[in-house]
């Protein structure tokens, strides 16, 4: 990474902070560019350029990229929450495809011609086969899933008739923290399961509620894939030498999902404290387990998790968690 340097929109965010503190631990020069409404500037590492504006600019994006000769980007800045995207599906696909042609022509336009796209396993949808491979049918049953299916297919479009090739990693559930504790998760709304648990634990956030307990797994509770964040950090960094030859699509997951009750099991274990929760009715288009299968990124890129164990995901969210119970606490 000595002498390269990268853009990393919405770098400010969780996913994007573990990817830019790992690419400046790895000697990287990196520049973010967030408009902070989800994201933290204590997220961005002492020394690193935060360019505080929105990647709908298409001015200033032009200003950025000739202000820096930048050797790929990273594209992380994005309308998340599933929920929101089905009460407000036009603006999701608005503002997610919109936004990201607009990061990738500006890219195009000053020849920066690599390009790695934070998508999600929500393009699957309801799926056949678990784990998911990428070969799995795309029909996302949500309108954020599709906004992401619709980024995918343009830069397919990009690659095609101006060389800009690109990696997209689908993934479900990013957790965890950095393990020295620099820098964690901090969502508002939070709708992620292990910050609710831990929350509910540490009595910042009300109980936990577990929705459906009649599903065909093995406790009757969802099962779902969790990825740390700086596992996820480093399959970004590493499919960057695979666009050397082409464009690729990966899943990133940890092969074996984790239960609602496990996961309640694993906070209690950490913490030596319980997490009270009550049980509620299935929702509404909620599989019963969802599960990437990442065996193409670790053929073909070396990557494996450090941190598969449930356990080890969990105690640095909790270590994150009891130290920063305000998070940022940047919120005016």
């Amino acid at each position: 990474m000595d002498g390269r340097r990268f853009l990393v929109t919405g770098g400010a965010g969780y996913v994007g902070s573990h990817l830019v503190l790992t690419l400046v631990e790895r000697g990287a020069e990196v520049v973010v560019m967030d408009d902070l409404r989800q994201g933290h500037r204590g997220a961005v590492p002492p020394g690193v350029e935060l360019v505080q504006d929105s990647i709908a600019d298409r001015r200033r994006l032009a200003e950025v990229f000739a202000a820096w000769k930048f050797d790929a980007v990273f594209h992380f800045a994005a309308l998340s929450l599933v929920g929101e995207s089905m009460r407000d599906p036009l603006r999701y696909c608005s503002e997610n495809l919109s936004n990201s042609l607009a990061v990738a022509d500006a890219a195009v336009k000053a020849g920066c011609l690599r390009f790695v796209l934070s998508s999600t396993a929500a393009l699957f949808g309801n799926p056949k086969v678990v784990p998911i491979p990428e070969e799995a049918e795309l029909a996302p049953t949500n309108a954020y899933g599709d906004s992401k299916l619709m980024v995918e297919k343009a830069l397919g479009w990009a690659d095609q008739v101006h060389g800009l090739r690109s990696a997209c990693l689908r993934y479900f559930n990013a957790a965890g923290a950095d393990p020295q504790g620099r820098i964690g998760e901090d969502h508002e709304p939070e709708t992620h399961l292990v910050p609710l648990a831990i929350g509910a634990a540490l009595g910042t956030r009300p109980p936990l509620t577990v929705f459906g307990t009649d599903y065909p797994t093995p406790d009757g509770t969802c099962i779902r894939d969790y990825v740390h964040v700086l596992d996820l950090a480093d399959a970004h960094i590493r499919v960057l030498d695979r666009l050397e030859q082409a464009s690729v699509r990966y899943n990133i997951g940890n092969g074996t999902g984790y239960s609602v009750k496990q996961v309640i099991e694993a906070v209690e274990r950490i913490s030596g404290r319980p997490v009270p929760h009550g049980f509620g009715p299935r929702r509404a288009g909620d599989p019963a387990m969802l599960v990437a299968s990442s065996a193409r990124l670790r053929q073909e890129t070396g990557w494996a998790p450090r941190f598969a164990a449930l356990d080890d995901i969990v105690r640095t969210a909790w270590d994150w968690h009891s130290r920063h119970p305000k998070g940022y606490d940047d919120r005016g």
